[in-house]
Parts: structure tokens; sequence; C-alpha cells
């Protein structure tokens, strides 16, 4: 039996404990996956941080296909959507606990060519090698502002 995938759920109760222990929920994104619609000019190396606590956005919506919301960015008013599969990590501002997603998890098809799945390293050679998939240990991002 195939299950449905569980990222969407798993989003929902990151998001919901993050609240209820007060703390401000912050979405990493791959801003270069196909369909994420996010502000571009606020994307680096790839990637975006939203704040999602509800005093930052309006009508969001944590779908089991995507995140959907409104927020200003500059004062400008933004529709956002991020597909399931861009989202790369869920966490509390304020103590970076909350959960980070493996990229290597997504579907192959969802992904649009020449996409950044994560940046975990302060100078990336681009002409290094990709991480075996042996590598152990957690990925980390950085909060980009």
């Amino acid at each position: 039996m195939k299950m449905t995938p569980n990222r969407g759920y798993v989003c929902r109760a990151v998001y919901d404990w993050i609240l209820d222990n007060n703390a401000t929920p912050y979405l990493y994104v791959n801003a270069l996956a196909k369909d994420v619609e996010v502000p571009q000019e606020y994307v680096s190396k790839g990637q975006i941080v939203l704040n999602i606590a509800p005093s930052a956005v309006q009508n969001l919506v944590l779908h089991n296909d995507g995140i959907s919301f409104n927020a200003r960015f500059g004062g400008i008013p933004r529709t956002i959507w991020v597909p399931i599969w861009a989202v790369l990590g869920l966490v509390a501002q304020e103590s970076n606990e909350g959960m980070f997603f493996d990229p290597q998890e997504i579907e192959p098809y969802s992904l649009s060519e020449g996409t950044i799945l994560a940046v975990d390293s302060d100078d990336p050679d681009p002409d290094s090698p990709p991480p075996s998939s042996t590598t152990k240990g957690r990925p980390s991002l950085k909060v980009v502002k």
C-alpha cells in the first residue's frame, strides 16, 4: 500500500506546536522549485525564510499539497503559495527548534531543472561533488534576512 506524503501533516503539527510554545514559526522554502510563488527579490541562495506567525500573515492555510497565505513585503501585499514539496523546514525563530525535511524525499517530478534544494555551507564550492548519500549528520540552514 502506498501512503500519501506526510509532509503537510507534519507541517501542521509543527506549526501548532511552535504557536503553543509562544514562539514564531519560520518557514524555510526552496524558492527556486517549480510552482513556488514568493517575492523573488527576497530570495537568497535559492531560499527564502518566511515568518508565518498569525500576526504576520492573513488567510494562512496549511494544505496537504501546499501552504498559502497573504502577507506584505515592503508594504506591498502578496499572495504566497509554497507547494509542500518545496518546504525545507519549519522552526521556531527564537530557538531554531522544529523540523527540517530531507531534500532527497522530494519527488523528482516536482522539481524544476537547476533547483537548489539547500545550502549547508558557509562557502559552497560549485565545483565540488554533491554530498554522498552516506553522509551522516543533520543538515543545516541559515536564516536569511
